[in-house]
């Protein structure tokens, strides 16, 4: 009797998958079941072109901008997404691209932080303009875009956005270094911080913040890479700009509105290997 009711039970789970199939009812996993307005910086190459060509082939309208005006006018074209030709640490130009982007969408409901340079020199050859630069192009837009967007629902209030997603790329070094990385890893570990600040002061306009971590992501070349690149990652491999698109398009589910404040390393375990010189 106990077998029958199980075979039965069983029968009617698989009913009831193959009728939410038929009708159109079931969500699928990994996809954003609304199509939304995306705002990404510096997504003319690397890890933001991957993000720029993730979101458009998933059906969302995609917006980038870049200050690679040949790379950005390439990858809108293959994309079918709108580049805009922005230093990102000229504040005036990023917050008139956002604008730009509110007068024709009306809202951005994801905005991605992609932007960023690294400028590794020993300290003693590091000017203090160049950590300053360094600070303006990877961690000052960040505030600038995600400001914008607040401001901007602030004005809308009367018809409430309900839905919002900022992704700051951060990356592991803002927990870890090498010599010669103090404003790169200054300014992500800024982004780090940031980040569950934004989290606080953006709720209020329903908008989730949360930050990735890289590790090694190979943007080029992939297939030049030796065997003990990848040896050393506890994954088997170097990691691809894909692999980071994918969780920026995870966050981005609706029903992951409850993911906030958080940052997620994507090292393929790097930062967890305990590592010793061996005499």
């Amino acid at each position: 009797m106990a077998d029958n009711y199980l075979e039965r039970k069983y029968e009617e789970y698989q009913a009831h998958k193959i009728s939410k199939a038929k009708n159109g009812s079931g969500k699928k996993a990994g996809v954003i079941h609304k199509t939304r307005r995306v705002f990404i910086t510096g997504g003319a190459k690397g890890i933001g072109k991957a993000i720029v060509k993730l979101f458009r082939s998933a059906g969302h309208r995609v917006a980038f901008c870049d200050q690679d005006e040949v790379a950005g006018k390439d990858t809108a074209l293959k994309t079918g997404t709108t580049f805009y030709p922005v230093d990102v640490s000229d504040k005036v130009a990023l917050e008139n691209c956002m604008q730009q982007l509110f007068n024709e969408w009306g809202d951005i409901d994801i905005l991605i932080n992609n932007a960023g340079i690294g400028q590794f020199a020993p300290i003693t050859e590091t000017e203090v303009e160049d950590f300053d630069h360094v600070l303006s192009v990877n961690l000052r837009p960040v505030f600038i875009t995600s400001r914008q967007l607040a401001l901007h629902r602030l004005q809308t209030k009367e018809t409430p956005n309900v839905f919002g997603r900022i992704i700051n790329i951060c990356s592991t070094r803002y927990l870890m270094s090498e010599p010669g990385s103090e404003g790169y890893a200054a300014s992500k570990g800024g982004i780090y911080s940031l980040t569950h600040a934004l989290s606080l002061s953006l709720a209020q306009w329903h908008i989730t913040v949360n930050s990735i971590s890289p590790g090694w992501i190979q943007t080029h070349d992939y297939e030049s890479l030796r065997p003990e690149d990848h040896a050393q990652h506890p994954s088997g491999r170097v990691g691809k700009p894909e692999d980071i698109a994918r969780m920026c398009l995870f966050l981005c589910q609706e029903e992951n509105d409850f993911i906030n404040g958080e940052n997620i390393t994507i090292d393929g375990g790097m930062t967890k290997k305990m590592i010793y010189w061996e005499e």
